[in-house]
């Protein structure tokens, strides 16, 4: 019987799953991609006309991308696969519970997060608007890139980075910590107080990935919300 609370980083917490050398690769590029996407944000912010589809396309492109130099790290280091992912789904029970922690994460960190998220004169911050769809079309290709990104980016930060993170600190907490702040830091072209909020949201999908031994609750918790910010972002409008 599989045990129910498995400690994701067992049996040895400490033991790097992938070479330094290739996570310092890994960080140096998302660092790159977050300063070049931070120096364009305001230039996107004020288009008139911003070809959001052509946005989203790059930056799932970027994701995958990201994504498969994880695989490939783990791989050459003869890492298993369930080390980012964690153990594989045995029955539809362990479905449908990863499905129920993924939505109850998204209901309670929204209401933990959204005390914390700017607001200007009662509406969201214009500094994500430029990013959300405005028609059916791009509507579609922001709910592809949503989970993209709920897959992708729970694979590197919790699966994969704070693994690492783990191993070179010697801290389970200190792992959680680091992950989350670089999450944050990436979304820095989303300025200061949505890069806080988007780290302390980081941390708290870290821990749920160490309770779980996976980040697929994770992943459904990250594509869900995701999918829904322009709804949310309407009703806090109101």
């Amino acid at each position: 019987m599989e045990n129910s609370s498995p400690a994701l980083l067992a049996p040895d917490p400490f033991r790097q799953i992938a070479s330094p050398v290739h996570t310092v690769i890994l960080l140096a590029a998302e660092g790159v991609m977050a300063v070049r996407t931070t120096m364009h944000a305001d230039q996107m912010r004020n288009a008139i006309d911003l070809n959001r589809v052509h946005m989203y396309e790059r930056t799932m492109l970027s994701e995958w991308l990201g994504f498969a130099f994880v695989l490939f790290g783990i791989w050459l280091a003869g890492s298993p696969v369930a080390t980012v992912l964690g153990k594989r789904w045995n029955s539809f029970g362990d479905v449908l519970r990863d499905i129920g922690l993924g939505v109850a994460f998204s209901i309670i960190s929204t209401l933990v997060l959204s005390v914390l998220a700017p607001q200007q004169g009662g509406a969201p911050d214009r500094a994500v608007q430029f990013l959300l769809p405005h028609d059916r079309r791009e509507m579609a290709f922001w709910v592809a890139l949503s989970v993209s990104a709920g897959i992708c980016e729970e694979a590197i930060y919790r699966g994969y980075l704070q693994r690492q993170f783990v191993a070179i600190t010697k801290s389970i907490p200190g792992g959680i910590l680091l992950s989350g702040a670089m999450f944050g830091l990436v979304h820095s072209y989303q300025g200061f107080r949505w890069a806080v909020v988007i780290g302390l949201e980081g941390t708290m999908l870290g821990a749920m990935a160490c309770w779980r031994s996976s980040v697929r609750p994770g992943i459904i918790a990250h594509a869900a919300k995701d999918s829904l910010a322009p709804v949310l972002m309407s009703l806090m409008k109101h």
